[in-house]
């Protein structure tokens, strides 16, 4: 890359980086963590490209989900256990639907870092910073735990690491055999409408696994049957922290960011000459761009010129995150923009950031029936564009939050208080993301059937 380095960044404007009272202590930490071992590694980034660049090209489909932030006092096995099997449940209801493979990306393993609308927030007449995540700061409102302190990278990092040692060890050790389909099932789904729907869908699986068995093919034999590729992402906010963990890969020469998988850049720091989008216009690995209503077509062509200028599937995915009520609106002229010019990067939507809402209380939540006329709207809108449409982008979790209203768990105002644990934003439950995933997995074998259609239509027109 011209005239890049890991540093290079620090030449531009850097939005939404903390004022850390100690400078020194910084560098300190930064410098501990160039010497610590890399948290992914390269040709991990460059498999979950390739399955991307399927992605692109139709074959495949992306499902990218999971916390809005990560906590360090929520930091438990279980809690990591139950989300990777919610995707792991999606992942089976949207293959069935698409009729493709579903590459999985974990919001997970780094995603600690979150960007404000407002950099103090004030409260009982004292002005504070902003809580920014926990690897910033705190969550607790006084002065010592909302002051950014950069020792907290260096327990984002050993709770990544921790993290990923056991996501890849559900992945590859057994756990997300498809013989054992059932049991991903979660104990407080057992009455909701998403979970018999799912039941009858893992008995039809039991019955195809047992038709497979009878023919020799076994989990035994078939790796596909026993583990799944899972990759890790995060929006790469903090850029101290990921410049101390890009690296040269020693097979390529290439630079990597070691921190997950994938990275991507938010709504609020998007700036072609902002120090975010020169930070990672340099690193190898695949990277998101989120697009929201605001963006216009040259911005977004400006952008994919800067991020993926050698036009690489698999490189850049952009996820529009415009709103139910704005997204056929501005979302048609940035698909026609990319399609005329060429562009191969990925289209996805993520349906919640743009459908938060607050209550009369001064809750905020997100709308089920929003988010779900997001998701229709893309699709469709993707179809009439004739432009694919790739994935989904969620914040979802394995536990039984209410903090999206609605669904058919019919969350409602007054539950919103009995399970909201969110330290930032609101996710769908296990029950609303496998609904979620069973409405657009019927859209998408609807798709998949109409497309055959044609072109059996096409093909006897032919002849």
């Amino acid at each position: 890359m011209q005239n890049w380095t890991p540093e290079s960044w620090q030449g531009k404007t850097a939005l939404q980086q903390p004022d850390y009272p100690d400078k020194k202590a910084v560098e300190a930490a930064a410098a501990r963590l160039k010497t610590y071992p890399p948290l992914v590694f390269a040709g991990e980034a460059r498999r979950l490209k390739e399955a991307l660049g399927r992605v692109a090209s139709g074959h495949a489909f992306l499902l990218q989900g999971g916390d809005c932030a990560e906590s360090f006092a929520e930091f438990h096995p279980d809690n990591i256990r139950d989300t990777f099997r919610v995707i792991l449940q999606m992942a089976v209801v949207l293959t069935f639907g698409a009729g493709t493979p579903v590459v999985k990306v974990g919001r997970m393993a780094g995603q600690f870092a979150k960007p404000r609308s407002e950099p103090v927030e004030t409260a009982d007449g004292r002005s504070l910073p902003s809580y920014k995540g926990d690897i910033i700061n705190g969550i607790d409102f006084d002065e010592k735990t909302r002051a950014p302190d950069p020792e907290r990278m260096i327990h984002a990092y050993n709770q990544s690491a921790a993290t990923l040692n056991l996501l890849r060890a559900f992945a590859q050790g057994g756990y997300a055999d498809l013989h054992k389909v059932h049991r991903w099932t979660l104990n407080f789904m057992e009455k909701s409408p998403a979970g018999a729907k799912y039941r009858d869908l893992a008995d039809r699986l039991a019955e195809t696994l047992e038709f497979m068995e009878a023919c020799g093919l076994t989990s035994g034999n078939v790796a596909a049957l026993r583990e799944t590729d899972f990759f890790t992402s995060h929006e790469a906010l903090l850029l101290p922290y990921e410049q101390a963990l890009t690296r040269i890969d020693s097979i390529t020469g290439d630079w990597y960011d070691v921190s997950a998988h994938m990275l991507w850049i938010g709504e609020r720091t998007r700036q072609p000459d902002g120090a975010h989008v020169e930070y990672l216009r340099g690193v190898k690995n695949p990277i998101g761009l989120k697009c929201g209503p605001a963006m216009g077509e040259s911005d977004v062509l400006r952008l994919i010129d800067i991020l993926d200028p050698a036009n690489e599937p698999g490189r850049l995915t952009l996820i529009a995150r415009m709103g139910s009520d704005k997204v056929a609106d501005r979302l048609p002229a940035l698909l026609r923009a990319t399609k005329r010019e060429g562009r191969s990067a990925i289209w996805a939507t993520d349906p919640m950031h743009g459908n938060t809402v607050k209550t009369a209380a001064g809750v905020k939540t997100r709308p089920f029936d929003r988010i779900m006329g997001e998701v229709r709207s893309f699709f469709s809108i993707c179809a009439a564009e004739g432009v694919h449409a790739g994935g989904v982008h969620l914040e979802l979790t394995g536990r039984d939050v209410t903090e999206c209203l609605g669904g058919a768990v019919a969350i409602s105002e007054s539950n919103l208080g009995d399970r909201y644990d969110t330290h930032c934003d609101p996710r769908l439950n296990a029950s609303q993301a496998i609904e979620l995933a069973f409405a657009l997995a019927e859209y998408l074998k609807a798709e998949r059937l109409a497309k055959k259609a044609r072109a059996r239509e096409k093909t006897a027109a032919a002849q």
